[in-house]
């Protein structure tokens, strides 16, 4: 009787050594913390477009009063208005636009580039050839802003009354 008990208490002792062994690693799949979903903005639905395009425009805006201010000054003094100019166009180059915006962005980069390559070519313009050069650099320019209007009245839906008003630009005096 005397083994019997040993026996049991042997027994009894693997079995609650054995019931206070090692938890078991729990299953990865079920304490995984499930993925975060981001919702990625449409910049080129109906409500954002207009605040995307309002910020290609207002690169636009400032250029176009640089190019104003650039018309009424003497040939002379040009170089002070260039620099400027060329600061809107590099800002207009890196800023990033949805694919919904290439166009009007293409646009806009086309007319700003035309306007300084004539504002460089009317400073050092000597010659008849010169003018004709500056008169078609004008003409270019205008037709890019016009496309760039209609473009950006085709994303905001606005129908156009009008076309813009066209310019016919005086001959260029040679210095």
């Amino acid at each position: 009787m005397f083994k019997r008990s040993i026996l049991l208490a042997i027994l009894f002792l693997s079995l609650l050594l054995a019931a206070c062994g090692e938890k078991a690693a729990p299953d990865p799949e079920v304490t995984a913390v499930p993925p975060t979903v981001t919702l990625t903005l449409d910049l080129c639905s109906e409500e954002n477009l207009p605040a995307e395009t309002g910020k290609v425009n207002k690169l636009m805006r400032e250029f176009d009063d640089y190019s104003i201010l650039a018309s009424g000054t003497p040939q002379t003094q040009l170089i002070q208005i260039i620099p400027d100019l060329q600061r809107i166009l590099r800002d207009a180059e890196d800023q990033s636009v949805p694919a919904c915006l290439n166009d009007l962005k293409q646009l806009q980069l086309n007319h700003m580039r035309t306007v300084v390559q004539t504002l460089i070519t009317f400073m050092s313009a000597t010659d008849e050839t010169g003018v004709e050069v500056i008169n078609a650099g004008i003409a270019q320019a205008r037709s890019f802003h016009e496309q760039y209007d209609i473009e950006m009245a085709r994303l905001l839906g606005i129908t156009l009354a009008a076309p813009p008003p066209t310019f016919t630009p005086a001959p260029v005096a040679t210095p």
